[in-house]
């Protein structure tokens, strides 16, 4: 597991390194706003090969989420059917999935994928101290020393990109940054970052309406607010490089879902067929006798 998380950490370096030597030719050590925009340019650039590279499987994700909301009347009969039996359900419905070549999971890949990315970068940032000093730490993952040296001094709006809202003041100190900067500019960040993780939401369920049941529409109200606030309490932990990359992703994110709503609309649902006869009930054998009951109404 840990070589696995190595690589991550070196694939995200790669790339990020990548972006800054590109923009760094075209700013230099310029700071308009002091911002190193080499650097905060760098990691906006992360966020779009990550989305361009993951735009395959959102595309799989929606025509899967179409194909589902498209059975959703057939997947309702399948379950009133085989209510109180479970793996008869279950079955069912993998039969039916099956038979309209639908992988329901495949809805969780781009999450999947970028989980370990925002965890590298977060793991990447964290590492990215003043008080690193070994030469052979400071060039983990393929970093130079003068590009650890230069991301441990890069700013956005005057806060270090590797600082965060709970920074201490011995932390800030060896930045050479104010606490009330770092503080604000952490607090709007992670405003918009919630801010647009609840856009993001509640468009798609806008387009695609609420849930049939009541477990999916208690699942849709988390995602719409337990999520976004759960933001609020876990920004504050992320280094503001993270929740940069975070907000930027939201915002690429929240475009990119408009043209796929358009280019991908909503069908209309399959209507369920008739329902499936019950087993019938075995008939009485040729030649059997019949029953004491039939023969008394038979004699009266």
């Amino acid at each position: 597991m840990s070589s696995l998380m190595d690589a991550v950490y070196t694939a995200i370096s790669a790339i990020l390194l990548f972006w800054h030597s590109a923009w760094y030719r075209v700013f230099g050590d310029a700071d308009a706003l002091r911002t190193d925009w080499a650097w905060v340019l760098g990691i906006a650039f992360l966020v779009l090969t990550v989305r361009i590279a993951l735009f395959p499987l959102v595309v799989r994700q929606v025509r899967s989420q179409r194909a589902v909301q498209r059975l959703q009347p057939r997947i309702q009969e399948v379950r009133e059917r085989y209510r109180g039996d479970r793996p008869g359900m279950q079955a069912e419905l993998l039969k039916l999935y099956q038979t309209e070549k639908i992988k329901p999971m495949a809805g969780l890949l781009p999450l999947l994928v970028q989980a370990p990315i925002l965890f590298g970068l977060l793991h990447v940032l964290r590492h990215v101290r003043p008080d690193v000093t070994s030469a052979a730490s400071r060039t983990l993952y393929g970093w130079t020393l003068t590009q650890f040296d230069s991301a441990v001094h890069a700013k956005l709006f005057g806060a270090p990109i590797a600082a965060g809202f709970t920074s201490s003041a011995e932390q800030l100190s060896m930045f050479g940054a104010s606490g009330v900067t770092v503080k604000l500019v952490a607090a709007v960040l992670i405003l918009i970052m919630t801010a647009t993780t609840y856009l993001t939401t509640r468009q798609m369920i806008s387009k695609s309406g609420p849930a049939a049941d009541p477990q999916g529409r208690m699942v849709q109200r988390l995602m719409l607010y337990g999520f976004p606030l759960s933001l609020l309490v876990s920004g504050v932990i992320f280094p503001i490089g993270v929740v940069f990359y975070w907000a930027v992703q939201n915002l690429f994110a929240l475009g990119q879902q408009a043209w796929i709503l358009r280019r991908y609309p909503l069908a209309p649902a399959t209507p369920a067929g008739p329902p499936a006869p019950r087993p019938a009930v075995e008939s009485p054998r040729v030649g059997a006798k019949p029953s004491r009951s039939k023969r008394r109404r038979r004699m009266s």
